[in-house]
């Protein structure tokens, strides 16, 4: 399996320790994973077995930072994993961040926002005696907008670790999959990222099925400064994009 990994929200501030964490959970996460998927038996079969390899790698991230040689209590981040085979998408998220499937015209999302509108996760922080203060919007104790995060231990037990996994079997018509902080998704719609990611795609294989050089050698990172220059220019938030081409061979294309 080809593992895509996104960590937004690392950037989010202005910190020298912000670095420090993202570096540190990019190095560790692939690490951790293959060790948990190494150790972990399943009598229920392979998905069961992803679903406690991926669970058992966010906590020991998250327990990684109550060292605050690594970071202080305050610092958090969204952590949204993807594995990519031939036949199949897994995603594991903790956070506010999403990936979105691009299938046929179809925009569909495979994450759903870890956010205090949730009903869900709104019910479970009143449940654990959390304040949600509004401070520009709706936040935990009135300091963070989202509910799950890796870190922020100064806000456990209310905001936690445990990501959300899902499994989508590939089609044909399956185009690309595109991973992005909240800050692309607080102005842009699932159905405007498709359009444009897609459509940028499409003239890019075009140019590289001509034999065009330069930038259309990766059709999958102009797709992704297309979506990431729109949303900065409406957004003042930092932008973190990720574009796989499900099309492109090396990505384990049906094709």
């Amino acid at each position: 399996m080809v593992m895509e990994a996104l960590r937004c929200g690392f950037e989010c501030g202005l910190s020298k320790f912000l670095n420090k964490v993202s570096t540190y959970c990019s190095k560790k996460f692939h690490q951790l994973l293959a060790e948990e998927w190494n150790r972990g038996v399943s009598e229920n079969g392979q998905q069961e077995r992803w679903e406690m390899a991926l669970t058992r790698s966010y906590e020991r991230v998250d327990d990684a930072f109550k060292d605050k040689t690594l970071a202080p209590y305050s610092v958090g981040s969204t952590a949204l994993v993807v594995l990519l085979s031939a036949c199949q998408i897994i995603v594991a998220n903790c956070g506010d961040s999403r990936a979105l499937l691009c299938r046929g015209n179809q925009a569909i999302p495979l994450t759903v926002d870890h956010k205090i509108s949730r009903p869900d996760e709104y019910d479970r922080l009143m449940k654990g005696g959390a304040k949600i203060l509004f401070v520009g919007c709706p936040r935990v104790e009135g300091v963070l907008a989202m509910t799950r995060a890796i870190g922020d231990h100064y806000l456990k037990p209310w905001i936690i670790f445990e990501p959300e996994i899902t499994f989508t079997s590939r089609t044909e018509e399956d185009e690309c999959l595109i991973l992005a902080s909240d800050g692309v998704w607080d102005v842009l719609s699932n159905d405007d990222v498709m359009k444009m990611a897609c459509s940028v795609l499409k003239r890019q294989r075009k140019k590289l099925a001509l034999g065009g050089t330069g930038n259309v050698i990766y059709p999958a990172q102009c797709a992704a400064n297309k979506i990431r220059k729109e949303a900065s220019n409406l957004s003042g938030d930092n932008i973190s994009v990720i574009v796989v081409d499900l099309k492109a061979p090396n990505e384990g294309s049906l094709n």
